[in-house]
């Protein structure tokens, strides 16, 4: 895409990167974000980070993740919010690969800033996404 201001990736589900940084190939300034795949019985570091809060995002597989030594398995479409300061370690426990997107970022959230308009051609700044209705559904295929 050529659009100034949209950057596209390839997400990676191979596991031929085992940790493919979608940050710095989209170029997202304002939070982490990368795509991890773990073989079964891979694991990742036990690790914490003193502001920044992690989702995790199973895309695939199971996800077995230790919070302070605790457990948790999740399947696919499952996603889990771990705050700062606590101990983590992501695993594969399972016999399938395990695919996940890694979210991460510190500080407060901004609250809405989005604008929205009925068509592309409504004029002016836009207005609160909630004022304005959803629109028709596409035609079917």
């Amino acid at each position: 895409m050529s659009t100034p201001g949209v950057s596209v990736a390839t997400l990676d589900r191979s596991g031929a990167q085992r940790f493919q940084t979608l940050r710095r190939e989209l170029g997202v300034s304002s939070f982490g974000i990368n795509l991890i795949v773990l073989a079964p019985g891979e694991r990742g570091r036990i690790h914490s980070h003193a502001r920044q809060e992690e989702v995790y995002l199973v895309l695939e597989g199971e996800l077995t993740l230790f919070v302070e030594r605790e457990p948790t398995v999740l399947g696919p479409d499952r996603a889990v919010r771990v705050g700062p300061g606590l101990r983590r370690q992501i695993a594969n426990a399972g016999r399938e690969p395990l695919v996940l997107l890694a979210l991460g970022a510190a500080g407060e959230h901004a609250g809405r800033d989005g604008a929205a308009w009925s068509d592309w051609e409504e004029p002016g700044p836009g207005r609160p996404p909630q004022e304005v209705p959803l629109p028709e559904d596409l035609p079917s295929r």
